[in-house]
């Protein structure tokens, strides 16, 4: 080794066999202070041009001082260096020692030049040193992109899930240290489902909405101006109000900077029926919270502020300094900025006498595109969520928060393609007006067809495609109409399949399924439901007959629906008349069995004559204070003071418990009054079977029930009465048409063309999800626990599934198998395979 110094200059050469002995030699030459201006590999080994520090700051501060004198005599440079070799590897000098980061070959000369020679009085000598900096810096970013493109080439994966997590709107540090922690060797879907499984850790949410309006109090709903604070607060009064009533609540606004506030709220508190009080300061607001010391919670809507606008702090020391404690939540909008979110947080965070903030809601989640930047600010800031709003209907649009349903709300597929978010082919430099070529184009065509596949399943579910094709060939072998009922669903968003058509599908399937369902007779229950429309509100009623088996009382198919606006009269005389749209048309369709007619109330006088008449069965529930007339005797009552004789009782359950039931029946003939238009001798006899439950112990009548038929002997009082009992559990059947309508595109408006296909669809669904909901067996078990998943919501054994939630699990079961493109296969002996399986 040998070190040259050159003699013009106070630069110095230094050359060693390595890297590590050049610098070494530098350091004890110069100091841990040397700058060095050169790098380079030559043949005989490392050389490094070095200065020392105080000198390039001496020689520059001569430059300044004369630099006429320095113009007319410069010192020369020294000898500029061959050629660099082509991939050189600057190596700073190793701690503790501090040495300036290395500069390219090409500039070192120029730098050693500009640190002798002096400037002129145009360039400054702060000149020199910020091109110094300039340069170092310059050289810094291109060390950590040779760094980052060398990770990128060990781990391909990890570079996709990082910009995936960027362009889902978090922070490079966020998803950095999260991905740190990703296990080498994973592929892109157990990278994503990896991140997911981490976000959901960590986002902190407030899950127990119960202790949260138990425990009561003052709350404040803060935020800058737009954010939603005034129907948010709207909204969660709402919630109080269903949950402990409106004289255990008050509403509070201190906004009286904008017009229309107070009105605005006044509004909803009248909706509401909950008081509404105006403060305008601190002295106000400690009256109206004395005030209002006997109301379980209180909700402060606050005047909005621009998180720079210096009131913020007045007003959070108003609210902080109030002798009754109030809990601070911040809303956040989450079609903000990241930056201007987390600007937010700190803006309204901190308190006097360190009341902190108790959570934040998210509001406007359905305007976001994209709602990472939200999930990344309250796991930055440790910040509790407590509600999610997404809409401005009053009080739906407000839901509680989930941990794993605002994660998977990040990665849904968008209906259009990021402008601000560039990805990598918009990062490429090609040739101006250049088509992408045809390895691009089909390249492109395939990911994205993957993404959207690993979106709607993996990422979005968090379930793999055995486990969702399994449920579904379970399903398919259940004989509960699956296959039927998922057919239906994608005729629903078929815009070449018409409701023509729809209720042809529906009778062959309602054939197919009395077929094999049914013994003697198919039961007819006829019920209705009230819908709303999804945009202007109005209200119809919707008739509807369930076709059930004769032989375990499950709903077999729901063959039509037929819609009324209900304010018209004919809404009112479909109440009055139970069954009679469903009756005339289900007497012309061939079901290959006897149809008996189940009606909620009894029909009217006309409408038994006429069904008489017609062979028309039918049986319907009748109070007790019906009066009758005996049709031998002549004796007029009522049904509740029969004399009648009761079978021998027989055990069962009833309500959870043991207890003993028994049936009686009579012949009789209504009793009419004498100016009714109907003669009296027209009217049909009638069997009335009186269902009665007793206690345990058969001492104490626990329920009685009544029940009137056209029927003959060709059915036994016992089924008669089991035949109403199989109706009455049946009927909430009805109300699940609601959840389905809404889950498979909603009520439109007069006019919809495609609204009762809909509500066909729906209906018809609603029968497999009744039964898929009365299914026994594990196979079943563990079908609806995956259901349940698939609806989100958090699996409690203390809680029963419901209709509703299932319906959402069956619909989002629909949708997956579609992008899937996975075909249902019934097993042959499904319940043993299910076992192997499971």
């Amino acid at each position: 080794m040998n070190i040259a110094t050159d003699v013009r200059t106070t630069a110095r050469k230094f050359v060693a066999a390595t890297s590590r002995e050049a610098l070494r030699l530098v350091r004890e030459a110069l100091g841990a202070e040397a700058i060095v201006l050169n790098h380079r590999a030559t043949p005989e080994g490392v050389e490094i041009v070095a200065m020392a520090e105080g000198e390039v700051s001496q020689a520059v501060a001569v430059a300044s001082a004369a630099p006429l004198v320095a113009a007319r005599a410069p010192v020369p440079a020294p000898e500029p260096a061959p050629a660099p070799a082509p991939a050189p590897q600057p190596m700073p000098v190793a701690a503790p020692p501090r040495i300036q980061a290395p500069l390219p070959a090409a500039a070192a000369p120029v730098a050693a030049a500009a640190a002798v020679v002096a400037p002129t009085p145009a360039a400054p000598a702060d000149l020199v040193m910020n091109e110094l900096h300039s340069m170092r810096g310059m050289l810094e970013e291109q060390l950590a992109s040779v760094v980052w493109n060398d990770r990128q080439r060990q781990d391909p994966v990890r570079g996709r899930l990082l910009r995936t997590l960027l362009g889902a709107g978090f922070s490079a540090k966020l998803s950095k240290a999260m991905l740190e922690k990703l296990p080498t060797g994973q592929s892109y879907a157990e990278g994503m489902a990896f991140a997911r499984a981490e976000l959901i850790r960590a986002v902190p949410v407030h899950e127990d909405e119960d202790a949260l309006l138990a425990q009561g109090g003052v709350y404040a709903l803060m935020g800058p101006t737009g954010v939603g604070k005034t129907t948010t607060t709207a909204k969660l009064a709402a919630r109080c109000v269903m949950r402990f009533g409106a004289d255990k609540l008050a509403l509070v606004t201190t906004d009286s900077y904008r017009i229309g506030a107070y009105e605005q709220l006044r509004i909803y508190g009248q909706i509401l029926d909950v008081p509404v009080f105006a403060v305008k300061d601190a002295a106000d607001l400690h009256l109206v919270l004395q005030d209002l010391r006997d109301k379980h919670m209180v909700l402060i809507d606050t005047v909005g502020m621009s998180q720079r606008d210096r009131s913020v702090s007045d007003q959070i020391a108003m609210l902080c300094n109030s002798h009754r404690p109030v809990k601070r939540l911040l809303l956040l909008n989450a079609t903000s900025h990241g930056d201007t979110l987390n600007e937010v947080v700190h803006a309204y965070r901190h308190g006097g006498g360190g009341n902190d903030l108790a959570g934040c809601i998210f509001t406007k989640v359905d305007e976001a595109t994209h709602p990472g930047a939200l999930i990344d600010t309250v796991i930055r800031h440790r910040l509790p969520v407590h509600y999610i709003s997404s809409g401005q209907k009053v009080p739906e649009n407000l839901m509680l928060a989930d941990r794993a349903q605002l994660v998977d709300s990040v990665f849904q597929p968008r209906r259009h393609n990021a402008l601000f978010v560039p990805a990598e082919v918009d990062l490429q430099d090609e040739p101006a007006g250049a088509a992408p070529s045809a390895q691009v184009v089909q390249a492109q065509a395939e990911a994205e067809r993957l993404r959207m596949q690993y979106q709607n399943l993996i990422r979005a579910m968090a379930h793999d495609a055995q486990e969702l094709a399994t449920a579904a060939g379970a399903l398919a072998g259940a004989q509960i109409g699956f296959e039927g009922a998922r057919r239906l669903w994608r005729h629903a968003g078929e815009e070449a399949v018409g409701q023509k058509a729809v209720l042809e599908d529906l009778m062959l399937q309602a054939r197919s399924e009395v077929s094999g369902g049914c013994d003697a007779y198919v039961l007819a229950l006829s019920g209705q439901v009230g819908l709303r429309s999804n945009e202007g509100g109005d209200a119809y009623e919707c008739q509807g007959s369930l076709l059930l088996s004769d032989r375990s009382g499950l709903p077999l198919a729901a063959p039509n629906q037929w819609l009324s606006t209900a304010a018209v009269p004919g809404g009112q005389e479909a109440r009055r008349k139970p069954g009679l749209r469903q009756v005339q048309w289900l007497r012309q369709q061939a079901l290959g069995r006897k149809l008996v007619h189940v009606l909620p109330r009894l029909p009217t006088l006309e409408a038994m004559i006429e069904w008489q008449a017609q062979g028309q069965r039918w049986l319907a529930r009748a109070p007790g204070s019906t009066p009758v007339i005996d049709p031998v005797t002549g004796a007029t009552g009522k049904l509740a003071r029969l004399g009648l004789a009761f079978s021998v009782p027989r055990a069962l359950s009833f309500r959870g418990k043991p207890a003993l039931q028994c049936e009686a029946e009579a012949e009789v003939r209504l009793r009419i009054s004498p100016s009714a238009a109907v003669d009296p001798a027209a009217l049909p006899v009638l069997r009335c079977v009186v269902t009665r439950v007793l206690d345990a112990r058969g001492q104490k009548i626990l329920s009685q029930s009544y029940l009137l038929s056209n029927l003959g002997g060709e059915a036994s009082a016992l089924q008669l009465a089991q035949w109403q009992g199989w109706a009455a559990e049946a009927e909430p059947c009805f109300r699940l048409l609601r959840q389905g309508v809404q889950l498979v595109g909603g009520m439109g408006e007069l006019g919809d063309p495609d609204m009762m296909k809909r509500l066909l669809v729906a209906g018809q669904v609603s029968t497999t999800v009744w039964r898929l909901l009365q299914a026994k067996g594990d196979w079943a078990d563990r079908t609806r626990m995956l259901m349940n998943q698939l609806s989100g919501r958090p699996v409690r054994s203390s809680r029963p599934l419901t209709g509703n939630a299932l319906y959402v699990g069956v619909a989002k079961l629909f949708m997956l198998l579609e992008a899937l493109g996975t075909e249902s296969t019934a097993p042959t002996q499904q319940p043993r395979v299910l076992e192997q399986q499971g």
